[in-house]
């Protein structure tokens, strides 16, 4: 039976932050901050991976107009699956505010909303400011059935996969910690490349690849010029460089200058297609891990969700 809610209430999920001992500290904070503004509001808590797309649906089956996130960025992955999968007349009146809240917090980054200002996400979604943002997809077969998943930032294939699994599972211990600086030392030391086939713009790529990235973000610093609001994709293969270039380019990375490095191929466009890539590249969206079978593609569905960002 479905719950009659009064329009402006907000559905909120709120997602502990994974290797925190209090994870209700955090939500007692935001809870008391919401009665203080007389926010009229319902939660309910993520149960682990697996619950988030469902309590959306959930969630816009009872009638909330208003999802409310407090999560990070594979959370955000899910509840975005959960209303790109709504019946398109009720999906555009649905609206998508964030509170960050995660081990990665790329898109909040993003738009600015700083993780440990809880008060600031909270004052953007009150005030209401509301944008139309481009979600990207990926079409692929799973065990002989078609499935396509949505991604905010970005699809990545390869080493950038590697190193998103690595840097989610070590920074719960803490960002500095000296087994995560040892494994990424290590990882990008390798510089693992992969046989790749791929398609853009009408552009067949087949050689050894060491990452690619197609990004509707900027997807974690690779596809740095990428936005979710202009309608196209921006794309970032990478191919393996020498020691001394990977340090260069880390440094670019950094500095949000990684397009200049001359071993990375950029490209803007509507649709790639993965033809083929050898076995052990790992792909990942918005840092959830997918195992896909080849061909696949990645496109964007334009406007496609509205999100209440800063003013």
């Amino acid at each position: 039976m479905k719950i009659k809610t009064e329009k402006d209430r907000w559905g909120i999920i709120y997602v502990p932050r994974a290797g925190v001992t209090n994870a209700q500290k955090r939500w007692i904070q935001i809870r008391e901050y919401l009665e203080l503004r007389g926010v009229s509001y319902d939660y309910v808590q993520s149960e682990g991976v697996g619950s988030i797309e469902r309590l959306t649906h959930m969630l816009i089956e009872n009638g909330y107009r208003t999802i409310v996130l407090v999560g990070g960025d594979e959370a955000m992955n899910d509840v975005v699956n959960g209303i790109m999968f709504t019946d398109p007349e009720i999906r555009e009146k649905v609206v998508l505010g964030l509170v960050p809240n995660g081990i990665g917090n790329d898109f909040a980054d993003f738009w600015g909303l700083e993780s440990d200002k809880y008060k600031q996400a909270i004052h953007a979604i009150i005030a209401r400011n509301i944008k139309k943002i481009d979600v990207g997809y990926c079409s692929y077969s799973e065990q002989g059935t078609a499935k396509t998943r949505y991604f905010l930032m970005a699809m990545n294939l390869g080493l950038a996969a590697r190193a998103i699994h690595l840097s989610d599972r070590c920074r719960r211990f803490g960002k500095y910690n000296p087994a995560y600086l040892f494994a990424m030392f290590s990882l990008f030391k390798e510089r693992k490349q992969y046989k790749m086939r791929l398609r853009v713009n009408n552009e067949e790529i087949s050689e050894k690849i060491m990452t690619v990235c197609v990004g509707n973000s900027r997807g974690y610093g690779l596809t740095p010029s990428a936005v979710p609001y202009n309608g196209w994709l921006d794309v970032s293969v990478v191919f393996r460089p020498q020691l001394m270039q990977m340090v260069k380019g880390l440094r670019m990375l950094l500095h949000s200058q990684i397009l200049n490095h001359e071993q990375v191929k950029p490209y803007r466009t509507k649709e790639v297609e993965i033809i083929d890539a050898a076995a052990g590249a790992e792909m990942c969206l918005d840092g959830r891990f997918v195992t896909p079978s080849y061909p696949l593609s990645v496109s964007l569905e334009p406007a496609a969700i509205n999100f209440i960002i800063p003013s």
